[in-house]
């Protein structure tokens, strides 16, 4: 699985993910600090990443239907420090061996909510 992570996420988001043998890329490996997220998605899916972010703009399932794209994790947590973050994306890998492709995902320190195709 390839991931991208959201510019709003530590950078060392990415090496949990990595050192969990996944490739994992930021949005500033590619310079796309700043951009819109129409371009954020646009890069994903041409690249076939899943996006993981803090952005709730991407938990629109009209804007961004499950099953339109590789995958999206969205990250909901009141404290968006370090290591919160950190851990949160450490507890999504041994969870990721089935998530489906397309899903929508939202992180919350008790819960993983999954939104497939279909539903919307």
């Amino acid at each position: 699985m390839k991931f991208k992570i959201d510019e709003n996420l530590p950078t060392e988001c990415a090496t949990v993910l990595r050192t969990a043998g996944f490739d994992a890329e930021t949005i500033e490996d590619e310079e796309l600090s700043g951009a819109p997220d129409a371009d954020v998605f646009e890069v994903c899916c041409r690249e076939r990443r899943i996006l993981v972010t803090l952005d709730l703009d991407f938990a629109n399932v009209r804007a961004y239907a499950p099953g339109t794209h590789p995958g999206i994790i969205v990250i909901r947590s009141r404290s968006q420090d370090e290591p919160t973050l950190k851990a949160l994306v450490g507890r999504v890998v041994p969870e990721l061996e089935r998530m489906g492709a397309g899903e929508l995902w939202i992180v919350e320190p008790g819960r993983i909510r999954i939104r497939e195709k279909g539903e919307g």
